[in-house]
């Protein structure tokens, strides 16, 4: 007997309707509902996918985040509602292995176009430590061999790297929406332009300091790092929420000492108790830097662009920028 035929039509059209409310109730800006004014249905995983999709979707799309904004994404949960909406969509841009709940559930969507930013780009093996030097992961082979050095799927916090999945986003938009491919192309290159002008002013504004290394307690800025030649201890790994281990927190203390680090950064989105405790052991400072996976009201900044130079202006400071 098929189950599905004693449910009530009217109950199936709530259930559905209900599904596409609280996807919806998910976006920060309260976008509409996909398809009523004839734009098209985009759902961001999280807010760095979700900048870009405005950006360069302009008054063309109409942008759902899964990610409500104050929320940890890495331990995002979907409702069954949520899973169930994502079919609906007309375009899926996510960043695979940030959110486990989202890379399955868009597996499950099975939408024409989904985009995967981290194949618009290449993925790099970071743990705690980044010194500058290339760490990537091009040459490894094997699965087991990538969980264990840990891909960086930070690639947003590197202008560089975010403006190549800028480029790539462009194009797949311009494919599924080619009335509006010119518009698209010319967004593209407005977004690109400005994220080149951010790589100046971190290079320019990074280039003299007093120190390269910077200790923060979650290990996002892998790519940061690498680009700028600066130096990430990170207090522990590339989970925000992962205690460190006493040998770390040793280790931290002497690359403090022999480095001469000021600062000890934390985030906006997870406890601050680890930094200060660490901060106050050493004699350092704290402050805030920002991996930007959500915006928030403590965010130091209204979107990407004004967070990042907020950082800048946060790094420089805790190097000694001369």
């Amino acid at each position: 007997m098929n189950v599905r035929r004693l449910i009530p039509t009217a109950a199936v059209a709530g259930a559905v309707a209900l599904g596409l409310t609280a996807l919806s109730a998910c976006s920060s800006s309260d976008a509409a509902e996909g398809g009523s004014d004839g734009k098209l249905d985009v759902v961001a995983s999280f807010y760095p996918m979700q900048f870009l999709a405005e950006e360069i979707g302009g008054s063309h799309v109409s942008v759902t985040s899964l990610t409500k904004p104050g929320v940890e994404p890495h331990d995002l949960e979907l409702s069954p509602q949520q899973i169930g909406g994502l079919s609906d969509a007309d375009y899926i841009l996510f960043l695979k292995n940030v959110q486990p709940a989202v890379d399955d559930a868009v597996a499950q969507a099975g939408v024409k176009n989904t985009v995967d930013a981290a194949t618009l780009t290449t993925l790099e093996s970071h743990g705690s430590e980044v010194d500058g030097h290339d760490h990537g992961s091009e040459e490894h082979e094997g699965e087991e061999h990538a969980e264990k050095a840990g891909l960086d799927p930070h690639i947003w916090l590197d202008p560089v790297k975010y403006a190549e999945v800028a480029e790539g986003v462009g194009k797949s938009l311009e494919k599924a929406d080619p009335d509006n491919a010119a518009d698209y192309r010319k967004n593209t290159e407005t977004l690109v332009a400005e994220l080149t002008k951010l790589d100046k002013a971190y290079e320019s504004g990074l280039k003299n300091t007093a120190t390269k290394t910077f200790i923060t307690t979650h290990s996002a800025f892998g790519y940061l790092a690498e680009r700028y030649g600066l130096t990430q201890e990170g207090i522990a790994g590339l989970d925000p929420e992962t205690e460190p281990s006493p040998a770390r927190i040793d280790e931290i203390h002497h690359v403090a000492e022999e480095n001469k680090a000021t600062t000890v950064f934390f985030e906006t989105l997870a406890s601050d108790k680890t930094a200060k405790t660490l901060a106050k052991d050493l004699g350092l400072k704290t402050g805030v830097l920002d991996p930007l996976e959500g915006i928030t009201d403590k965010s130091a900044g209204a979107d990407y662009i004004e967070v990042m130079e907020s950082n800048l202006a946060a790094l420089q400071k805790a190097l000694g920028a001369k």
